[in-house]
């Protein structure tokens, strides 16, 4: 039952996962790859894709993972996959990939099937790449097992590496005065963990971009500004919207969950932490919109 405490994931289990983010994180390319993406206009980009994966409202396992395909730079959905899954495995901070991705993968798998002249040149994740507390967040899991360009579009900072949304982080956010606005989050490390971008006039919020995989960051962040008709990318924002209507229409399920209530029921579903550590205060690759 959803919001029923779970028990953690074995020992081992957290090991193999650790060592598999650790063989993963090796084969993640930060670097342009395609010639579209050196192109200031992004001359050559047709297809973009984006993932989401809604839950059921009250339900922690039933879920609707979908992709959806973009013309570019008209943004007209030209694919859709929603299907339903269980999401048997537990909720882990920073481990996130392990309970959605192989659903994504199959979608992405089902797709260079059916139609494989459709199949993205790039993907656009709900979630972090490589701002993450191990530098491998989901859009980097999800680009190495698809072998796409994949960029992390987050919606809220995670606090890693000494990032924190403090008062001189909120007063970078207030100067950025257009869309297209952007700085970089520098970590204590010194790193460039990504940037944050004021993605249309009217938001008043940033996203954080990342890089998940086979793109820069400056890529990443052109891309991203392009595909946003409103705040969130509209890859992003049709994936999230159709899985809605699927679950609407194959459960005759009442409205699912806002992205608010979503993040909220992720972070309080099946939540453990690995045995002997203390709970990460922002959550995984999508800290929960309640902590700001």
């Amino acid at each position: 039952m959803a919001g029923e405490a779970e028990a953690p994931p074995p020992e081992e289990t957290l090991s193999f996962w650790k060592r598999e983010q650790a063989r993963l994180k090796a084969l993640v390319v930060v670097g342009d790859t395609e010639a579209w993406q050196r192109d200031a206009a992004l001359s050559g980009l047709r297809r973009v894709g984006g993932v989401d994966v809604s839950f059921v409202k009250g339900d922690g396992v039933r879920a609707c993972a979908s992709l959806v395909v973009l013309s570019y730079p008209e943004l007209e959905v030209v694919y859709e996959d929603c299907c339903m899954v269980s999401l048997t495995a537990p909720y882990v901070s920073g481990f996130l990939a392990f309970r959605e991705v192989p659903f994504l993968v199959d979608a992405v798998r089902r797709l260079r099937e059916k139609e494989p002249r459709l199949v993205p040149q790039v993907l656009l994740v709900d979630g972090n790449g490589v701002l993450h507390h191990r530098g491998f967040g989901v859009a980097c899991h999800l680009g190495v097992l698809t072998d796409l360009p994949c960029v992390g579009v987050a919606k809220k900072l995670l606090q890693v590496d000494g990032l924190e949304n403090d008062a001189q982080h909120k007063e970078k956010i207030r100067l950025l005065q257009a869309g297209g606005d952007s700085f970089p989050l520098v970590g204590g490390s010194g790193t460039v963990l990504g940037m944050a971008l004021k993605s249309h006039d009217r938001s008043s919020r940033p996203l954080y971009i990342s890089v998940g995989h086979k793109i820069s960051l400056e890529a990443a962040v052109r891309l991203t500004r392009g595909c946003c008709r409103f705040r969130i990318p509209e890859p992003v924002r049709q994936a999230d919207i159709r899985s809605r209507d699927y679950i609407r229409r194959t459960l005759g399920a009442p409205e699912p969950p806002t992205p608010a209530q979503e993040r909220s029921q992720k972070a309080q579903g099946p939540k453990v932490c690995p045995k002997g550590g203390s709970k990460e205060p922002e959550g995984e690759d999508r800290p929960p919109e309640a902590h700001s």
